[in-house]
């Protein structure tokens, strides 16, 4: 089972499933005659068309899915069952469904499909845009290790991937799903920061976006424990040492670690009402 023998239909080609067109493309894994992605909203179809040269664009979601191998739910949560009803009875049963659906389980949209659906529950980040993504796997009841190598070679065209149990998923969205909106609001404060120290505005906000990539970097390159990189910062009676007591003072890291519990705690709901 190879991944450029497949047809993949993108249903809901809003951020992430544009980026993951993208990103197929981009690394030749596949030919755009390969691929099929939908959109609700008009505007964004002529938006889509323009981005995604070669692939078949359009509003028709069960004429989109008729002949696909693999079909990417990447439709909001609240319209996934609606969808799933519109195209079912032109998905085949052995069509690999893939959910990129915070909070829905394997089992949830297997009960919504035949019985012995393969399914693989995924969640991605943003910044799979720009092929930095990381996303979490997780395979469901009848989905085998030749779906799961497909996804994984499928997502890693636009970031890393990690496999985890289902029962992590949660965890990986309070995590790394929902994630950049804590870095972003980590750049914002720290220009402010700057700008409150004096620094011009612009100047401050490259900074604070530099610093956050560069560290970023560093630790991905070096592979070292953030304590030993922070340690490396700072030097006895220093700058660094005295903003890090600040910081520790007010409970930033518990604070983040509330955060994450938070969103995962809200993954997890979203799965109780979706049944």
């Amino acid at each position: 089972m190879s991944l450029s023998d497949q047809n993949i239909t993108v249903i809901g080609a809003g951020n992430i499933g544009r980026a993951l067109v993208g990103g197929l493309l981009a690394g030749n894994c596949l030919d755009p005659s390969q691929i099929r992605a939908t959109r609700r909203n008009q505007y964004a179809l002529e938006d889509l068309k323009k981005a995604l040269p070669g692939v078949a664009v359009g509003t028709d979601n069960p004429a989109a899915v008729k002949g696909a191998t693999i079909v990417v739910l990447a439709v909001k949560p609240s319209n996934w069952l609606a969808v799933v009803k519109e195209i079912r009875d032109h998905v085949g049963p052995e069509v690999l469904i893939v959910s990129v659906l915070a909070g829905l389980t394997t089992g949830q949209i297997g009960h919504a499909f035949s019985p012995n659906q393969p399914i693989i529950r995924t969640m991605p980040n943003t910044p799979m845009v720009v092929d930095c993504g990381a996303t979490a796997i997780s395979a469901g009841s009848t989905a085998s290790d030749e779906h799961m190598a497909l996804v994984q070679e499928m997502f890693e065209a636009v970031g890393n991937v990690e496999r985890v149990p289902e029962y992590l998923m949660d965890a990986v969205t309070g995590l790394s799903g929902s994630g950049p909106a804590y870095v972003y609001m980590l750049i914002e404060a720290l220009t402010d920061a700057g700008v409150k120290q004096g620094l011009p505005r612009p100047i401050a906000f490259r900074l604070a976006k530099q610093t956050v990539l560069g560290a970023a970097r560093l630790a991905d390159k070096t592979n070292k424990h953030p304590a030993i990189l922070r340690d490396e910062v700072t030097t006895p009676g220093g700058t660094a040492i005295a903003a890090i007591a600040e910081l520790e003072k007010h409970g930033l890291r518990t604070m983040f670690i509330h955060a994450v519990a938070t969103a995962t705690q809200r993954s997890n709901e979203l799965s109780q009402t979706s049944d």
